[in-house]
């Protein structure tokens, strides 16, 4: 459900299923830190939320961090918590749309007939792009970015293996896939030159973030010299060296509805 009502000083009983952003706690929304400040109880990935985030919780707030809990412990908890009243955050590390298992969780809230509502996050990509002071969508470059994972415990659809969506040759970001980075190289070699450009970026957002620029054929032995095991995005994108482009929007000879075509004497 959407657009819940929100009191000004106190929240209604729901859970509000929260995105955090990379890490850094300057990119919470005001929204979401608002909820932050609010809630009864702050339940909350702290595996790969930083401690920074709960900065804005009330002393009196339960906090529960679910790092070793699985979806039967979580569930059951935050119904409890909704049903005697209190309002609850679940707070989750990036966007809440990407790689957050949420959907099973709002499955079972609806079917608990528990209110819900997510607020969107920032996603690591969106501030890597930042830290990188890159646009992934070049004029004449490249116009799409593809978000995806190479197959592991979890395994994607045989329509979205890395080799074929590495096809398109966009600016492709590689989450969850540092544990098979040897085999994500080698699919994606099979389209992208060996010299295209890979950001790969270790806890962003975090006070430790690092973010190394590599050509692709070195990305794995990058990954392995480093150790980097989790936490770590790719972005694979010739975008990251691109020449000087502009668009046409802002193009004197680009006219749209608030710029209207100059009329010529």
């Amino acid at each position: 459900m959407t657009n819940l009502p929100i009191p000004a000083e106190a929240l209604t009983p729901a859970v509000y299923i929260v995105g955090a952003g990379p890490g850094d706690p300057e990119l919470l929304t005001l929204k979401a830190q608002r909820l932050l400040a609010l809630a009864d109880v702050v339940v909350y990935a702290n595996s790969l939320v930083p401690p920074q985030m709960l900065s804005s919780v009330r002393p009196e707030a339960e906090r529960i961090g679910t790092a070793n809990l699985t979806l039967e412990a979580i569930l059951p908890l935050m119904i409890d918590r909704v049903r005697s009243h209190k309002s609850v955050v679940r707070l989750h590390s990036g966007d809440p749309s990407l790689y957050s298992a949420i959907h099973e969780q709002m499955q079972a809230l609806a079917a608990a007939e528990i209110p819900f509502e997510v607020v969107p996050g920032i996603s690591a990509f969106q501030a890597a792009a930042a830290k990188l002071q890159v646009e992934l969508t070049v004029p004449e470059l490249v116009q799409s970015i593809i978000l995806t994972r190479i197959s592991g415990r979890t395994r994607v659809p045989p329509t979205e293996e890395l080799a074929s969506l590495a096809a398109h040759r966009t600016s492709l970001c590689l989450y969850l896939s540092a544990r098979h980075v040897a085999a994500a190289q080698t699919d994606l070699l099979a389209h992208y030159a060996a010299d295209t450009p890979v950001a790969v970026c270790y806890r962003i957002g975090w006070p430790d973030e690092q973010i190394w620029t590599v050509p692709l054929n070195q990305m794995a032995e990058l990954t392995a010299r480093e150790n980097l095991i989790r936490t770590t995005l790719y972005i694979i994108s010739p975008a990251l060296v691109a020449d000087p482009a502009r668009s046409r929007l802002y193009s004197p000879g680009h006219d749209h509805l608030f710029r209207p075509r100059a009329e010529t004497l």
